[in-house]
């Protein structure tokens, strides 16, 4: 390709009229027809190929993830597919514009703090930090406690029994028990680790940044969003979702 003038590069990817190449590697003789999806994505992101632990955490991860009910991010790209039925890409997009903390989780804030504690000389005096720079900011520790799974996530049990059956140290899973202990003892409270911080430790274990931990929920939701898009033309439900917005909302004269 030619060059330019301003010093930019990238080594993502990289093309000319007989090859494209992606992180030095030919996307038709090395990448096509061996690797899977998300080694793929993994090598595409980290600029390296990456292990069979790392892969089928990361499987784990997205699988776990990438279904999550009729939140409002399912709900508006059902709605945005109704309202423009031949703008799919539109529907997919929007639902992604409202994929944030309360339905796809903190996992990104979670691992933030788990990489705090793992640069820390003493994990537990970095846990007792976090939880009092929350308590001073009366925000919560994200990724503990959860509205309805009071006791446990039924999810977090089998994603954490996978990771740790998967080969890795384990050192950011127990990191993510000892800010969870840390946590109920500072508070007196039972908080329970969630989805989000099982799932922020599991990528920390699987080399994944927590700079780069939304992307991997995000992968995941978008390939939720294309299931419910494929429903929504068959078996419409955002016209009743429609209905039911204007039965529910009254118009108030001010």
């Amino acid at each position: 390709m030619p060059g330019n003038e301003n010093g930019a590069t990238t080594a993502i990817c990289g093309f000319n009229a007989d090859e494209i190449t992606i992180r030095g590697k030919n996307l038709v003789t090395d990448f096509m027809g061996n690797m899977d999806f998300v080694t793929a994505f993994l090598h595409q992101s980290l600029g390296h190929q990456p292990t069979p632990i790392q892969t089928n955490l990361i499987n784990t991860v997205m699988v776990t993830i990438m279904e999550h009910g009729l939140v409002p991010s399912a709900v508006v790209a059902r709605l945005t597919h109704y309202g423009a039925p031949e703008n799919y890409q539109g529907a997919i997009a929007a639902g992604l514009l409202g994929v944030g903390d309360r339905y796809a989780g903190t996992s990104s804030s979670c691992g933030a703090l788990l990489e705090r504690m793992q640069c820390a000389e003493d994990a537990r005096a970095e846990a007792v930090a976090i939880i009092a720079e929350h308590q001073n900011l009366k925000i919560p520790v994200p990724g503990f406690g959860h509205p309805i799974h009071k006791d446990t996530d039924p999810r977090v049990d089998r994603l954490l029994e996978l990771a740790r059956n998967s080969g890795t140290d384990g050192q950011y899973l127990n990191l993510m028990t000892l800010l969870e202990s840390t946590l109920c003892e500072v508070t007196g409270k039972t908080l329970v680790t969630n989805i989000s911080a099982a799932i922020g430790a599991v990528l920390a274990e699987a080399g994944i940044p927590s700079q780069m931990m939304r992307g991997i929920v995000l992968t995941a939701r978008c390939a939720g969003l294309v299931g419910h898009i494929a429903e929504e033309m068959n078996n419409p439900a955002a016209p009743a979702m429609w209905q039911g917005a204007q039965d529910a909302v009254e118009y108030e004269s001010i």
